[in-house]
């Protein structure tokens, strides 16, 4: 067995004290990840898009269907349309699809109110909003007029303005007539429109 002099013993013993050093500091390493800590938090954040939204009361029959008219005939009938959206809005009415043969749409007057009371089939009741939103077609309104000129949103007749907090309704009465001096030549005649209700959030 070799003989181990006081130098060499000397020398092995400063090299163990580094392995040691960094033994010890590895320790310290691993110990310096701990910390503490703190967060704040703001809940889940959501979103969800308003709404506009008509109905009507007319169970999807026609307002009018008018036989054997002649000079003078006339009628009414009422519609309760009704706001359910939770946005405000702007209610416009327009026709669509007006159809008419030997010009008797151009000798049928319509008028047109909105206000309260009455409802589809019946317009007992009925009391027109105060003036001018009262009645909202121009004078001397016929089918063929209306028809032609108030095709959209945008060249619409009303003035509805729901407010988007709950329910709400106006009932419209449409009355047409007949023009008196209508000619001859509308005999046997046919006119048709739709009515079409359009709200868009204001």
């Amino acid at each position: 067995m070799p003989r181990v002099t006081p130098r060499a013993a000397r020398l092995a013993a400063w090299i163990a004290i580094p392995a040691a050093l960094v033994a010890s500091g590895a320790v310290v390493s691993t110990a310096s990840y701990s910390a503490f800590s703190a967060t704040t938090v703001n809940p889940t954040s959501n979103w969800t898009a308003g709404s506009v939204a008509l109905s009507d009361d007319d169970n999807n029959t026609a307002l009018f269907t008018a036989t054997a008219l002649k000079p003078g005939s006339t009628g009414a009938n009422c519609i309760t349309v009704t706001s359910t959206g939770s946005l405000a809005s702007t209610v416009k009415l327009y026709a669509t699809n007006p159809q008419t043969t030997n010009a008797l749409a151009s000798n049928i007057t319509l008028t047109i109110e909105q206000g309260t009371g009455g409802g589809f089939g019946s317009c007992t009741g009925f009391t027109p909003a105060a003036s001018p939103n009262g009645t909202i077609t121009p004078a001397n309104t016929t089918l063929a007029s209306f028809g032609s000129s108030s095709t959209n949103f945008a060249t619409g007749l009303g003035s509805w303005a729901p407010t988007g907090s709950g329910s709400e309704s106006r009932v419209y009465r449409v009355t047409y007539t007949v023009k008196s001096d209508a000619p001859n030549s509308v005999q046997g005649g046919t006119a048709s429109l739709g009515l079409t209700w359009e709200a868009q959030n204001s």
